[in-house]
């Protein structure tokens, strides 16, 4: 599903990351955060693309897209 995310316990402590490489997807997200543009977050980390970073946007869509469901509602 998520082709551009991975999790390695040898990469970052298994983290999510990009690609395999030391970038996590908190790091990318971080730096959206904090008002950096896609084309800036390229500049520095060059061996990103741009695809990575819709990636890590689309992971933390996927993981805030979570449902709450009470205890009763499951017993029924």
């Amino acid at each position: 599903m998520f082709e551009r995310i991975t999790f390695s316990s040898d990469v970052m402590g298994g983290r999510a990351c990009v690609r395999g490489m030391r970038i996590t997807v908190s790091l990318v997200l971080s730096l959206l955060a904090n008002r950096m543009t896609v084309a800036e977050i390229l500049e520095a980390y060059p061996y990103l693309e741009s695809e990575d970073i819709l990636a890590c946007l689309e992971y933390a869509a996927y993981l805030a897209s979570e449902e709450v469901y009470s205890l009763a509602e499951t017993a029924a």
